[in-house]
């Protein structure tokens, strides 16, 4: 018990100098980044903490990307997304209204020029102009939540395949320090 504590409390230093998010308890930096390493030569576990914190800053270094940034930016990144979202499915809001309104002064309009009663025609107007605004501010909200789910996917396609390559350069220096590596 009192190893694995020490193990634990090492790993917490070590992480914290690797500018990581601690890890859970129990779990290497590695696994917390879904990167399973396996010591190769018996190294023992305050030695696999070590080279995972030094082959973590290393490919934080090279690819220029570190993962638990990329997790608070993907996180904000959707809520962005959900926002823009529910922004486009508002903007649907009060669009009958405002078609009404322009189509009961065009109804009066052409009732007037038409000799026709102008409250009839302004009725009618009314509820194409209605109508009419309705399907317009539909069809141009479902475009701008279709935009904003499309850049939020590229968004977070991008941030997986940094991800990707992070794990590939961490990956790489520590099988470079002879352990077994799965990701």
């Amino acid at each position: 018990m009192r190893i694995h504590w020490l193990v634990v409390l090492g790993f917490s230093l070590v992480a914290s100098s690797a500018h990581a998010q601690s890890a859970p308890s129990g779990k290497t930096l590695a696994a917390t980044i879904e990167v399973y390493v396996f010591p190769g030569n018996g190294q023992p576990a305050e030695q696999q903490s070590k080279d995972e914190a030094m082959c973590y800053n290393w490919a934080v270094s090279n690819t220029g990307t570190d993962p638990f940034e990329l997790q608070k930016q993907a996180a904000a990144q959707q809520q962005q997304t959900q926002q823009q979202v529910q922004q486009a499915q508002a903007a649907t809001q009060g669009a009958g209204a405002k078609g009404a309104v322009g189509g009961a002064a065009a109804g009066a309009l052409i009732g007037a020029v038409a000799d026709e009663d102008k409250s009839e025609a302004a009725a009618a107007g009314a509820a194409v102009g209605a109508i009419a605004a309705r399907r317009r501010a539909k069809a141009g909200s479902q475009q701008a939540a279709a935009a904003a789910e499309q850049s939020g996917a590229a968004a977070q396609q991008a941030t997986a395949e940094q991800v990707g390559n992070f794990k590939k350069a961490f990956s790489v220096c520590l099988e470079s320090n002879k352990y077994m590596v799965k990701f």
